[in-house]
C-alpha cells in the first residue's frame, strides 16, 4: 500500500480493501490502479487468512459488484423505481388508525395464557345480572366503574366531620348526569350496577354511616364488621389501617386513613354498556369542577375510571410525533457533519442528506406495506421510525466511506461496482443479522411485540433495499458532479475576477484543488491508531480492563436477580396522568388485600357425599394456608349449606335431601345463586367459592401467588381451578421471562449460523457468540438500576440488542484475525485505526436517532430509549475496549 497507510483486508480474499462496517468519514483507503491490483493478487495466497470459508462470501462479492456495474450504468432508473414503489405503498398509510380504540388486554397479555381458558370457563358455566344483583367478586370480566381514594388530613378519617366531607363528594358524584343532544339525560341511578333495586354503595362503612350518623366509630372491626348481625366486608375498601386487640373474625379498627369510593357501572353488551361509558366520560370531564366547588379542605382526593388506562394510552402516541421531527433533523446534521470534506469534489454532504432521506423512503414503504395487508398498528410501533432512522443511516456511511476510496481517474460504472463488491456483502450481513433478531420476535406470545417487529423488520429491509438501489444511483449521479466540478476547477483562470473568486469559496478552507492521487486520513482514524490503540494494549491498560470487567459482569448478574417483571399498568400512561397519583395512593395505602378469587369445582361432584365434602375441605383448607390468602375471609357456598341443614336438622348426606333442601336456602342466601350451576338433570355441574388474597402488591408476589395457587389447585384429588379477571394481566409475569430467553437463546442462534456462514473465520463467530451474551446480561443487569421492568416493551429491546451486539464484535474480531501484523497488540492497533471510528459512528448515530425519546412523557418511548443507549453503550464498549484486550490474551 502507498502513502505509509496500514493496508485493509477484503473479506473474500484476504486482499485489503474496506472492512465490514467501515463507515462514512472513515477515508484510510488509497485509490486502485490496475497494476496494484494485479501485484496484490499474486500476494493473495500469503494474505490468506489460515482457516478460510469464503464459499458463500465470494459469489455473493462477485454478484453486487455486476449489480454495482449496473446501477452505474442506468442511475435514473434506480433512483426513480424506488420512488415511485414508496409512492404506491406509501398509500397504505391512510390505513392508519385515527380513532380506534387499541385493546390492552390483547396487545400486551400473552396469547393463550392459562387466564383466557379460566376465563371462558367461568363465561361458560355462571351467570351473573349486573342490574339486579351486582356482585363484583363474581364477575369473569373487568367492569365499568369510577374509582376515588379520599385520603384524610388528619390521622385518621374515623370522624364525624371528615366522614361528613366525604358525603359530601359521594352525593356530588352520585348526582352527576350527562346530557344528551337530543335533550335526555343519563343519571348514575339509570346507568349504576343494582342490587336488589338499589345502586350498589360506593363503600360499605360509608354507607352505614349514611343510614346511622351515630354510628360508633370507636368500636369498629376489620376487616369484618357486623352491623345488625350483618358481616360487611372491609377489606379493600379502608386503606392505612392501624388495627388493636384481636375478636373471633377481626381485630379493633383503631385508626384508617383512606377511603376507597367504587360507582360501579352496569357492563352488559348493548345500549347500557354505552350509557355508562358516557356518564364515565362525562365523569372524567367534571370531577376537578365538582372538587372544586366543594372546597375540600379535610380529604385529599384521586380518581380513576375503567376507561382511564385506555384514555390516557392512546393520548401518549401523541407526544412522540413532535420528537420524530426533531430527531429526523438530528440524524441529517449528524449525517452531514460526519461527510464533509475540505473541498468542493470530495464532500459528500448531499449524499449523506439523501441517504437520511432514503431511510425515511424506508419508513414510508415499510409501514405502508404492512398496513395494506392488515398488520395492526400499535402505539409501540411508533417508536421504529426512530430506530430505523438511526440503523438505516449505518449502510449508508459504509457506501459513502467505499466511494471515497475509489479513484477520480476511473469511470462511474467501475467505481460503483468496485464500491458494490467491497462493502455489499458486509451490509448484507448486518441487515441478516438485524432482520433476523427481528423476526425471531415475532414468536412471542405478546401481540404488540410482534406487530413491533413485524414492522421493523419488514421497513430495515426496504431500508436495505434502498440503499444498494436509491442511494447507489444517486452515489452515481454525485460522482458525475465530482467530475464535472473536478474539471471546472482545473480550468486556467480568467481574467473574470468573480470566476476566480467563485472558485476559490467553492474549494474553501483548502483553497487549493484536491490531488486525485492522494488518501485524506480522517483525524480520527489516527487517533485510534496513534493514541487510543497504544493506550490500550498496554500492560496497565489491559489490567484496569480487565478489573472494569469483572466489576460489570458482577454488577450485571446482580442486577439480572433485581429486575421487575411485568407491565405496571401505570406506565402506560404519561407522567402527568391523573392515574399516576391515583395508583401511588393506591399502592400506600390498599395494597394490603389483592383481588378475591375464585375457587371453582369444575366437574359434577357428589356434595352430599361425606367423603367428597372432606376431600373439598382439604383442598380449600391448603388453599387457605397459602401465604397470600386470608383465611378469615373465605366465602364457600358449601360450608354455609352444611350449617344451615344441620340447624335446621336436615340430613345434608343424603343426595335427595340435599337437592330439595338447596331453593329453600338460596332465597336465604339469594348471592349463592350465581355460585351453583345445576344442570336440568338436577346435578351440580359446576360451583364456586371465593378467597381473599393479600399481600401482593409488587410483581414478584403477584407471580408467587398465582403460581401457588394454581399448583395447589392441581394437586387437589377434587378437580379445581383458581380465577380473578386480573389474572389475565397477571399472566404476563410468568410468560414474559419464558418468551425473553427463548427469543434471546433463538436469535443468538441464528446469529452464530449466520456469522459462521457469512464471515470467513470460524474463530469470529465464537466472539460474536461471547459478545451478545455479555451485552445481553448486562443490558437485563443495569435495567434493573435504571427503574426499568422485564415486560413486553424491554423485551424486545432486548432481542434488538442481540442484532448490534453482532455487529460491533463481528467487524473487530475479524479485522484482528485477518491481520498479517507479527505481534497481537499490533494487530489490535490495526483493526482499531480501521473500525475503530465507524463502530463508534454507528453507535452514536442509533442514539442520536433514539435520544429524542428521552424527553417523552410516556414510560413506554423513555423505555425504549434507556434500553437503546444501554445497548449502544455496552455494545461500543465491547467493540472498542473489552475484545480487543481479550483478543490479545487468547
Amino acid at each position: 500500500s502507498s502513502q505509509g497507510r496500514e493496508p485493509e483486508l477484503n473479506w473474500a480474499s484476504g486482499q485489503r480493501t474496506q472492512p465490514l462496517g467501515a463507515s462514512g468519514s472513515q477515508s484510510v483507503s488509497v485509490s486502485r490502479r490496475s497494476s496494484q491490483r494485479a501485484a496484490r493478487s499474486e500476494n493473495q495466497l500469503s494474505e490468506r487468512p489460515r482457516c478460510h470459508t469464503d464459499c458463500l462470501e465470494t459469489p455473493l462479492s462477485r454478484a453486487f459488484g455486476r449489480l454495482g456495474w449496473e446501477v452505474g450504468s442506468h442511475p435514473w432508473i434506480f433512483l426513480l423505481a424506488p420512488m415511485v414503489l414508496t409512492a404506491a405503498l406509501g398509500t397504505g398509510l391512510i390505513y392508519l388508525p385515527k380513532d380506534e380504540e387499541e385493546n390492552l388486554e390483547e396487545q400486551y397479555t400473552p396469547i393463550g395464557s392459562p387466564a383466557k381458558a379460566e376465563r371462558r370457563f367461568v363465561q361458560g358455566h355462571f351467570t351473573a345480572n349486573d342490574s339486579y344483583r351486582f356482585s363484583i367478586s363474581r364477575k369473569s370480566t373487568e367492569v365499568n366503574f369510577a374509582c376515588i381514594l379520599a385520603v384524610s388530613n388528619t390521622a385518621s378519617l374515623l370522624e364525624q366531620e371528615i366522614l361528613e366531607e366525604i358525603s359530601r363528594l359521594d352525593d356530588a358524584v352520585q348526582n352527576l348526569y350527562v346530557t344528551e343532544e337530543n335533550g335526555t339525560q343519563i343519571r348514575y341511578n339509570q346507568v349504576c350496577a343494582k342490587n336488589q333495586g338499589l345502586c350498589v354503595p360506593s363503600n360499605p362503612l360509608l354507607s352505614a354511616w349514611q343510614m346511622n350518623k351515630n354510628l360508633d366509630l370507636r368500636n369498629l372491626t376489620f376487616p369484618i364488621f357486623s352491623q345488625a348481625g350483618q358481616p360487611i366486608y372491609l377489606a379493600g375498601t379502608i386503606g392505612g389501617t392501624f388495627l388493636g386487640k384481636r375478636t373471633a373474625m377481626a381485630q379493633l379498627l383503631m385508626k384508617a386513613k383512606a377511603m376507597r369510593l367504587l360507582y360501579y357501572l352496569q357492563t352488559e353488551d348493548g345500549e347500557v354498556n354505552e350509557l355508562s361509558k358516557r356518564w364515565l366520560i362525562h365523569f372524567l370531564n367534571q370531577f376537578s369542577n365538582i372538587e372544586k366547588s366543594l372546597a375540600l379542605e379535610k380529604i385529599q382526593v384521586v380518581y380513576f375510571t375503567s376507561l382511564s388506562r385506555q384514555l390516557e394510552f392512546e393520548a401518549t402516541s401523541m407526544t412522540v410525533i413532535p420528537l420524530f421531527h426533531l430527531a429526523y433533523l438530528l440524524i441529517i446534521l449528524f449525517a452531514i457533519t460526519s461527510c464533509y470534506r475540505c473541498d468542493c469534489v470530495r464532500n459528500k454532504m448531499w449524499a449523506a442528506a439523501f441517504g437520511v432521506i432514503s431511510a425515511a423512503l424506508a419508513v414510508v414503504s415499510g409501514f405502508g406495506l404492512m398496513l395494506y395487508i392488515g398488520v395492526p398498528f400499535v402505539i409501540i410501533v411508533a417508536n421504529s421510525p426512530f430506530l430505523i432512522l438511526g440503523v438505516g443511516v449505518d449502510d449508508m456511511f459504509i457506501m459513502i466511506s467505499a466511494w471515497q476510496k475509489t479513484s477520480l481517474m476511473d469511470n462511474i460504472k467501475q467505481r460503483l461496482s468496485s464500491v458494490y463488491s467491497k462493502v455489499a456483502v458486509s451490509i448484507t450481513i448486518t441487515t441478516i443479522t438485524n432482520v433476523l433478531a427481528f423476526y425471531t420476535g415475532i414468536m412471542t406470545s405478546f401481540r404488540s411485540v410482534q406487530y413491533f417487529c413485524i414492522y421493523t423488520g419488514t421497513t430495515l429491509l426496504f431500508c436495505y433495499f434502498y440503499n444498494i438501489t436509491c442511494f447507489g444511483a444517486f452515489m452515481a449521479l454525485d460522482g458525475k458532479r465530482e467530475v464535472v466540478c473536478l474539471r471546472w476547477l482545473k480550468k486556467p483562470e480568467t481574467p473574470n475576477q468573480k470566476c476566480s473568486s467563485l472558485k476559490r469559496s467553492c474549494c474553501l478552507p483548502c483553497d487549493s484543488l484536491p490531488d486525485e492521487q492522494e488518501t485524506d486520513v480522517h483525524p480520527m482514524n489516527l487517533f485510534f491508531r496513534d493514541y487510543f490503540g497504544p493506550f490500550l494494549t498496554s500492560t496497565e491498560s489491559k489490567f484496569f480492563v480487565v478489573l472494569i470487567y469483572i466489576l460489570y459482569i458482577i454488577s450485571s448478574i446482580y442486577g439480572c436477580f433485581q429486575v421487575q417483571e411485568g407491565l405496571d399498568l401505570r406506565n402506560l400512561a404519561s407522567d402527568d396522568s391523573y392515574i399516576t397519583p391515583y395508583f401511588n395512593v393506591e399502592e400506600e395505602y390498599f395494597s394490603d388485600y389483592g383481588p378475591r378469587v375464585m375457587v371453582i369445582v369444575t366437574e359434577t361432584l357428589d356434595y352430599w357425599d361425606k367423603d367428597a365434602r372432606r376431600k373439598l375441605e382439604i383442598c380449600l383448607a391448603d388453599l387457605e394456608n397459602s401465604d397470600y390468602v386470608d383465611k378469615n375471609l373465605t366465602e364457600f357456598w358449601l360450608r354455609e349449606y352444611v350449617q344451615y341443614m344441620e340447624n335446621s336438622r336436615q340430613d345434608v348426606n343424603d343426595k335427595d335431601t340435599f337437592m330439595n333442601g338447596l331453593p329453600n336456602f338460596l332465597t336465604h342466601f339469594p348471592l349463592f345463586v350465581y355460585d351453583i350451576n345445576i344442570s336440568s338433570s338436577h346435578e351440580i355441574i359446576a360451583s364456586r367459592g371465593f378467597i381473599q388474597t393479600m399481600g401482593v402488591s409488587s410483581s414478584t408476589n403477584k407471580k408467587m401467588m398465582l403460581s401457588q395457587l394454581r399448583s395447589r389447585a392441581e394437586k387437589c384429588e377434587i378437580p379445581l381451578m383458581v380465577y380473578n379477571q386480573a389474572f389475565i394481566y397477571f399472566d404476563q409475569y410468568t410468560a414474559i421471562l419464558e418468551n425473553t430467553v427463548r427469543n434471546v437463546i433463538v436469535a443468538s442462534t441464528a446469529m452464530f449460523i449466520v456469522s459462521l456462514l457469512l464471515i470467513p473465520h470460524p474463530l469470529c463467530s465464537l466472539w460474536v457468540t461471547f459478545a451478545i451474551a455479555s451485552v445481553i446480561v448486562g443490558v437485563t443487569g443495569f435495567m434493573a438500576f435504571w427503574n426499568v421492568n422485564l415486560d413486553s416493551i424491554s423485551m424486545i429491546n432486548l432481542v434488538i440488542c442481540i442484532g448490534f451486539s453482532f455487529d460491533f464484535s463481528a467487524h473487530i474480531s475479524y479485522a484482528f484475525v485477518s491481520s498479517s501484523k507479527p505481534s497481537v497488540n499490533q494487530k489490535i492497533i490495526e483493526a482499531l485505526y480501521l473500525l475503530g471510528y465507524p463502530v463508534l459512528q454507528s453507535a452514536l448515530s442509533t442514539v442520536i436517532g433514539v435520544c429524542v425519546l428521552s424527553a417523552a412523557k410516556a414510560y413506554i418511548f423513555r423505555t425504549f430509549f434507556k434500553i437503546m443507549f444501554l445497548v449502544m453503550v455496552f455494545g461500543a464498549a465491547h467493540g472498542l475496549i473489552f475484545i480487543p484486550v481479550f483478543l490479545t490474551f487468547f
